[in-house]
Parts: structure tokens; sequence; C-alpha cells
């Protein structure tokens, strides 16, 4: 949809390093769901799962860097502001969503880190193969682990599927902000390829 003059000019967009960070840790859970569902509910040998297994621990603590990153980011670069036009409840639910994100985000890749950590199988973390990661202390000396990791496997898994549920609530407000109210929600997190783009502000 062509953007009349008028809006393109002047846009507030976030700043280059939040929008890296949002497409790339975007990248990574789209990668990592696939991934879980895959060792979910297809039948593979156990080496092509071990592989498996590693490379999601290893995009999961990567992803946990990133979303740290993105949020001592946020706390201290100021976001563009919301259109002025939409309502109150509108601004409420973006920002509960926005939370909600940012609290899965990091809840995810914390739950399945101590899910490792007290597993009763003790298989060790090593991140793309090369670089070991310790489990959690306190978690990898439970005396009764069993239970407890039964109980971290139902948070991630039921966290990763509220996960997937708010992402394509943000995916279809952002483009319903983008081809039927026509303003700039979008366009302020789209890479400018090309073209200069308005002011920057954090994520």
């Amino acid at each position: 949809m062509a953007v009349p003059a008028n809006q393109s000019r002047g846009i507030k967009r976030y700043t280059g390093v939040a929008i890296i960070l949002h497409w790339l840790i975007a990248a990574g859970i789209l990668t990592l769901i696939i991934m879980g569902l895959v060792m979910d509910h297809l039948s593979l040998d156990p080496m092509r799962v071990f592989q498996l297994y590693q490379l999601h621990k290893s995009i999961g603590i990567t992803g946990m860097m990133l979303i740290a990153l993105r949020i001592v980011w946020r706390l201290t670069h100021r976001a563009p502001g919301l259109p002025a036009d939409m309502k109150g409840f509108e601004r409420v639910a973006a920002h509960l969503t926005h939370a909600a994100l940012y609290g899965l985000q990091t809840l995810m890749p914390l739950s399945g880190w101590a899910m490792v950590s007290v597993s009763v199988l003790g298989i060790p973390t090593v991140l793309y193969g090369t670089i070991p990661w310790p489990d959690l202390p306190v978690l990898s000396t439970l005396q009764d682990k069993p239970p407890v990791e039964a109980t971290l496997k139902v948070v991630h898994h039921w966290g990763g599927w509220f996960l997937l549920a708010l992402i394509g609530l943000h995916v279809a407000a952002a483009l319903r902000h983008h081809f039927f109210l026509n303003d700039h929600v979008l366009r302020q997190m789209l890479p400018a390829i090309g073209r200069k783009s308005g002011s920057r502000h954090g994520d």
C-alpha cells in the first residue's frame, strides 16, 4: 500500500539497535517454536533428537541474552509514541500486550534452562557444540528432581503456546495499523533500507 507523502515524513522510528534486536529475537522465537513442534510430534532417531535439543538450547540461551539486552535498551531509550488518535482501551491493550511479550520472552528461556538444570538425565548443555553452559546451581543440586522437572515442562510447554498466541495478536495488530488504519506503527519498526528515516527513539 502506498504511503501518502505527508504521512511518510517525520516518522519517529525505533533505533537501529532496537530494530535489529526485534527482528533477531522474532526470528529466533519462530525457529524455536518450529523446532519444539518437530521434537514433540515427529519420530526421530536418538542422535537427531539429541542434536535438535542441543541446538534448541543454544538458540534459547542466545535469545535469553538478546532479550536481556533488549530490555536494558528499552529501559534506557525512549520508544516512539502510539498514534494520537488511539482510544484509551487500545493504548492499555497495546501496553499490556507488550509487557506480556517481554515477560514470556523472558520466562521461556529461563524455564527451559531451569528444566535442563533439574533434568534427571543430566545431559550437559554445550552451546553450538563448542561452549559449555552451566546448569542453575540451586536446581542442579535438588534431591527430588522429577516433580520439579514435570512442573517446569508444563510451564515451558504452555508458555510456548501463550507466546505464540500473543505473537499472532501482535502481528495482527501491526497489520491492522498498517493496512486498515494507515498509520506509522509498523513502519517505525521496519528496517530503513535505501531511504532516509525520521527521528529515532529506543525500543
